[in-house]
């Protein structure tokens, strides 16, 4: 066992967690080793854990060993970030794909891998806890969350999107009550003010830091930080539910570190699975794509390839939608960018709070737990210190401006 693992994952939860996802009882679990499945600064609202174990079973009458790799995705143990998560019940929303949506939206594409690893095993409290296969020895692995994502890696993720989203929709044509199951995500008025004040508070820091940048300056300052007093407020107004939209199952937090990339012998990307669903949400895929486009795009690809993308994404979604067997009439390209225009100030909110955290250095990265204060702000002003996210920022904050989007 690796230092710092907790008492409780020992030999028999994993025994019970893999007997349970495999489906036998004869497995039995001989050794463990664990070690961090990801590095501080990829993932905020658990702690991941990777264990390799031995085990034997039953196989043709005779007992064989053999390796296995799992991960288990556990609740913060620190007492403000485990509030946070779970007043937002992102455990909850996890459990309820991975153990009932995604499994259906699986069978419905049928002909092509599933979206997400394989589940083995989950736990609702005392700790709360998700086992599932890691995916790392079949050769998946992050992508440079600072570089951005080129457009090869780009056209893989919205394909893949696209056929997420086609296949929500057809679960939800089968089972209406599906939707119901997906009504928080990251904004909404329902959530309690943890969630609030983070990004009140970090667009208030946004604010303070562009008053030394002579680009901006104390006037555009003042601005930010009069209209951080209500964005959250302001976001949740904007992701709220429309009847007359197209509306699919987002996955809510689709940026780069949610998703896996496997490459080939000389290195280019052919493949892409989603991890992370706790921020599943019923809704436009407006939600997805912008906040996709504004954290996890280099900057090549915002400026130059928006047009590519969003046609290759209408494109796989109405092919997948067709294939099957979606009764609902896939919208047009324009649709889409209408409704993505219209929640601009969506995508602009996600690249002054999630941005940073994505192009900060990876030594100045930091825990949840350690980026709240007592009263619940975020004490992260150094985030917006970054030279990367002031280059990006200059670039992308004037169009913001210009569209008035300070004025919502």
């Amino acid at each position: 066992m690796a230092q710092g693992t907790p008492p409780w994952l020992g030999q028999g939860f994993v025994q019970k967690a893999l007997r349970n996802g495999e489906g036998d009882e004869s497995i039995e679990v001989i050794n463990i080793f664990t070690k961090p499945a990801t590095n501080k600064g990829d993932n905020y609202t658990s702690t991941m854990i990777r264990a390799t174990v031995e085990i034997s079973r039953e196989k043709g009458g005779r007992k064989i060993t053999e390796k296995r790799s799992i991960v288990v995705k556990v609740a913060p143990d620190e007492e403000k970030s485990r509030d946070l998560v779970e007043k937002a019940g992102l455990f909850r929303t996890e459990m309820s794909m991975m153990s009932d949506t995604l499994p259906k939206m699986n069978e419905v594409q049928g002909y092509v891998k599933p979206f997400n690893a394989r589940g083995f095993y989950m736990q609702k409290g005392d700790p709360t806890v998700l086992v599932f296969e890691d995916l790392a020895p079949m050769g998946y692995r992050m992508a440079d969350r600072q570089a951005g994502l080129d457009i090869e890696h780009c056209l893989l993720a919205l394909r893949a999107l696209a056929r997420f989203h086609a296949c929500s929709v057809r679960v939800v044509e089968k089972e209406p009550e599906q939707k119901k199951l997906y009504n928080l995500g990251m904004f909404n008025n329902i959530n309690g003010p943890e969630m609030g004040t983070f990004f009140n508070s970090s667009v208030m820091n946004f604010g303070k830091e562009i008053a030394s940048w002579p680009e901006f300056g104390p006037k555009c300052s003042e601005k930010v930080q009069e209209f951080s007093k209500n964005v959250y407020g302001k976001g949740a107004a904007i992701c709220a539910f429309r009847e007359n939209e197209f509306h699919v199952i987002n996955h809510g937090d689709f940026w780069v570190n949610n998703m896996l990339f496997r490459y080939d012998d000389h290195g280019k990307v052919i493949d892409h699975i989603f991890v992370d669903f706790q921020l599943c949400v019923y809704g436009t895929p407006a939600i997805d794509l912008l906040y996709f486009l504004n954290t996890s795009t280099s900057q090549e690809v915002y400026e130059n390839n928006m047009d590519l993308l969003l046609g290759e994404y209408i494109k796989t979604l109405s092919n997948t939608m067709h294939l099957v067997g979606c009764k609902t009439e896939p919208p047009t390209l324009e649709a889409i960018k209408k409704s993505m225009e219209e929640r601009e100030l969506y995508g602009m909110i996600a690249g002054i709070t999630i941005l940073p955290l994505i192009l900060l250095d990876k030594s100045e990265a930091k825990s949840l737990d350690e980026l709240l204060s007592e009263d619940g702000t975020m004490d992260n002003a150094y985030i917006y210190k970054g030279k990367l996210f002031r280059e990006v920022m200059l670039k992308r904050f004037p169009k913001w401006q210009n569209m008035g989007l300070l004025d919502c």
